[in-house]
């Protein structure tokens, strides 16, 4: 919230947010940030234990398991997003792939580990962003909202040796968020690719198992970066009656 903003005067009070890959790192993050501000939430994630487990931590949040990088899951997820929430507002695609663990050389990464980093980190928020896009364009249509967040990094513009599926395929979803914002702007659907910068998360662990920790973003602290992006987005009127400049 901004300095003097109250809490009950809170944009993200009541907007009815999905977020993919919620029970680890930056999706975790989003959803405990959200609930705190009184967002209504649905998340997405392939386990179901992880899935209850945030669940029971934020009692008004509803857990979805399903893979967006499965093509079949996504018309279910959907589904399930959009049932509870009475509709949608906000869409933040955080799920990602790394491909190849540990990171590996272009020439040395096998196809199927390409193919499940596209699937994933492209393929995923496309899908599930078509799935929903009516639902948005009525939240559009109402004076709402209608974004969507895609959460992107640095690898998408610089080339790093080993990150060659991770960063096409965030590349790839960095352009099309902005073929998407090109497409539907003029109907009040706002996209934005955002990167959260380095953080203490599993994925990036994963990837980088020599990293200084203390030297990482916190989750939180990118959780909020990306929300205050939403607020931002937010149409005029909104953000006004919220006391938001």
């Amino acid at each position: 919230m901004t300095q003097g903003q109250q809490p009950g005067n809170d944009p993200i009070r009541g907007l009815r947010v999905a977020v993919t890959g919620g029970t680890s790192g930056l999706g975790a993050a989003l959803v405990d940030e959200l609930s705190r501000r009184g967002a209504q939430i649905a998340f997405v994630a392939r386990t179901r234990t992880r899935v209850a487990e945030v669940e029971r931590l934020h009692p008004g949040a509803h857990g979805i398991v399903g893979d967006v990088s499965v093509k079949q899951d996504i018309h279910r997820i959907a589904f399930q997003v959009l049932g509870p929430l009475g509709g949608l507002d906000v869409l933040i695609n955080n799920a990602s792939d790394l491909g190849p663990t540990p990171l590996a050389l272009l020439a040395d990464t096998e196809c199927e580990d390409f193919v499940r980093a596209l699937d994933t980190n492209v393929l995923g928020p496309f899908r599930l962003t078509r799935a929903v896009l009516g639902a948005l364009a009525a939240s559009a249509r109402q004076g709402r909202g209608a974004i969507v967040i895609n959460i992107s990094s640095d690898a998408a513009v610089n080339a790093y040796a080993r990150w060659g599926a991770y960063g096409a395929s965030k590349a790839a979803l960095a352009h099309m968020t902005r073929i998407w914002n090109e497409e539907l702007a003029a109907e009040g659907v706002r996209f934005l690719a955002l990167d959260p910068g380095d953080m203490d998360t599993p994925l990036h662990a994963l990837a980088v198992p020599e990293a200084n920790r203390a030297e990482l973003k916190s989750p939180h602290e990118s959780a909020r970066e990306v929300i205050a992006a939403v607020v931002d987005l937010l149409p005029s009127s909104e953000r006004q009656l919220a006391g938001v400049a």
